[in-house]
């Protein structure tokens, strides 16, 4: 699936924000299913919960407050560092090299930025397996958003204002069609990320939130095809 790029919606961006996990490295790598596992045992071992309670509970704390941790943080205070260390203790390899990806954004123009509800060293790791962590002029991590995560209107305004990103210039890559709602608001081009070969009965469990389509403006399986087809349009009208 891909909602090819309309070249004129790009040729005058030249701020470029990727959202991290399931975005920048493909769904079906699974490397976001080993940082929910971890999250789940981190959930048992705090409140002395079997397995299943623990996830029970872990989904519920994600949806009333964005993330696991911003639950755990709101209801159990506890330590966000032990927290972030632990849940991203993970094997990175699952994520195959991607330097497809990586020679398409390098040849964007202007600045580009990861923007994650993780943390900086797992976006690090995470970007370095992947071989694009050289492209990119900053990472905007959960930290720096004062643990607050998206899709928080604040968190947002902390990362434009940090960057001086401005709306009209910028466009925001987002596997959640939740997150994009602000960047929308503010202007920005928005595309969606979805699985390789999503379909409208894709009966996985998966937020494509079709409440907030209005928010999306392109929507694509394949991130590299379709900084492809920007960087060549731009190639065309240069």
């Amino acid at each position: 699936m891909t909602n090819r790029p309309d070249p004129a919606r790009f040729s005058g961006i030249d701020e470029w924000v990727f959202d991290l996990d399931n975005t920048l490295y493909p769904h079906h790598s699974n490397l976001f299913a080993q940082i929910d596992v971890k999250m789940t045992a981190y959930v048992s071992e705090l409140l002395q919960l079997p397995n299943d309670e623990a996830r029970v509970l872990q989904k519920e704390l994600y949806k009333e407050f964005g993330t696991t941790l911003n639950g755990l943080m709101h209801r159990h205070g506890i330590d966000p560092d032990d927290f972030l260390q632990k849940v991203h203790d993970i094997d990175y390899s699952w994520v195959a090299p991607d330097p497809a990806l990586g020679d398409e954004i390098k040849a964007l123009p202007g600045r580009k930025f990861i923007f994650t509800n993780g943390d900086r060293g797992h976006a690090e790791r995470t970007a370095r397996q992947l071989g694009i962590l050289d492209h990119f002029d900053d990472i905007f991590d959960i930290v720096a958003a004062g643990l607050v995560p998206k899709p928080a209107r604040e968190t947002y305004d902390k990362f434009a204002s940090l960057h001086r990103v401005t709306g009209p210039n910028a466009a925001m890559f987002e596997d959640l069609a939740r997150n994009l709602a602000v960047p929308k608001a503010l202007g920005m081009t928005t595309v969606l990320i979805v699985p390789r070969n999503f379909e409208p009965t894709f009966s996985e469990i998966w937020e494509s939130d079709p409440d907030q389509a209005d928010d999306v403006d392109f929507v694509t399986d394949d991130l590299a095809g379709f900084l492809r087809e920007i960087n060549g349009a731009r190639t065309v009208a240069a």
